[in-house]
């Protein structure tokens, strides 16, 4: 596997690439993650069953597309294929650390959702972890929500045995979330959290591990609240780029509700009563 993994970056850079080892490295839970070290590298890849590949593919486009913005670094996809029963999707390695502008990431995030865009979803379907992803195109941010977002994780959650109590009346009443707010497409990263950026050597905001679509600006931020690590100055960076309406304390617990909802379906637990929580506090607002 090892050497045909070689031979394709070799293909796609141009530049012959001998392996001379490759190291596991921390890649988080969905995938299996290594520096592939040698003349001509170093790479970074990852490594599923060999299903998986349509899920790097659309990483790999994911990547591309937030990198033709020209708004914020990501690492660029080299290769992807199967090999030896597995899938593989192999990326330009960018040495990381923790030092950098959190103002920076802010202001460049914003950059990124001012970009415009021509509608909601997506060209093609990706997912979220390891959970389906539709992206259908829609003009219609509420509807795309209801059915393609929040609607398509809480039949997930039911079909996993969560009760999920008051999901339905919310799904009936997500118009009136948007009564006065009216969110314009943009690109997202969809998948952003502490774990998913970094400063690359110069100290220059880097975000990877995608899962790309285009739709409210606001949903952004879903996840990226749930598990901290965006500090004061990434926020006032960005609101000042591009203020935050009024609406978006209450909204954004949408948002939260989405990613929650996604983390019960893979991992249990007590995203299930948070998720649940969630819905009544959207029920209850005045």
């Amino acid at each position: 596997m090892w050497d045909t993994i070689a031979k394709h970056i070799s293909e796609r850079t141009g530049a012959v690439f001998r392996l001379a080892n490759a190291r596991p490295v921390g890649g988080g839970c969905i995938n299996q993650a290594y520096q592939l070290d040698g003349d001509g590298g170093p790479f970074f890849a990852k490594l599923n069953r060999a299903e998986s590949l349509e899920m790097f593919e659309a990483e790999a486009d994911g990547l591309r597309d937030i990198a033709g913005t020209g708004t914020i670094r990501v690492p660029n996809p080299v290769c992807h294929g199967t090999s030896g029963g597995q899938a593989y999707l192999v990326l330009e390695h960018v040495k990381l650390g923790n030092i950098g502008s959190q103002a920076e990431l802010g202001q460049r995030l914003a950059k990124l959702h001012s970009v415009p865009q021509m509608s909601f979803g997506w060209r093609r379907d990706n997912t979220i972890g390891s959970t389906p992803q539709p992206n259908p195109k829609s003009n219609d941010w509420v509807a795309f929500l209801r059915e393609h977002r929040l609607g398509f994780q809480c039949h997930l959650a039911k079909r996993n045995g969560l009760r999920l109590d008051g999901a339905d009346q919310l799904l009936e009443q997500l118009d009136s979330f948007f009564t006065y707010y009216k969110p314009k497409p943009s690109l997202l990263h969809g998948d952003l959290w502490s774990g998913n950026m970094a400063f690359g050597p110069s100290g220059e905001p880097v975000i990877f591990d995608p899962a790309t679509y285009r739709g409210d600006r606001e949903a952004e931020f879903g996840l990226a609240e749930m598990f901290g690590g965006f500090g004061d100055d990434f926020w006032s960076a960005y609101k000042a780029e591009r203020p935050l309406d009024d609406g978006y304390p209450t909204r954004k617990l949408l948002y939260r509700l989405y990613h929650t909802l996604n983390h019960f379906n893979l991992f249990g637990g007590g995203y299930g009563s948070e998720a649940e929580g969630i819905v009544g506090r959207l029920l209850r607002r005045p």
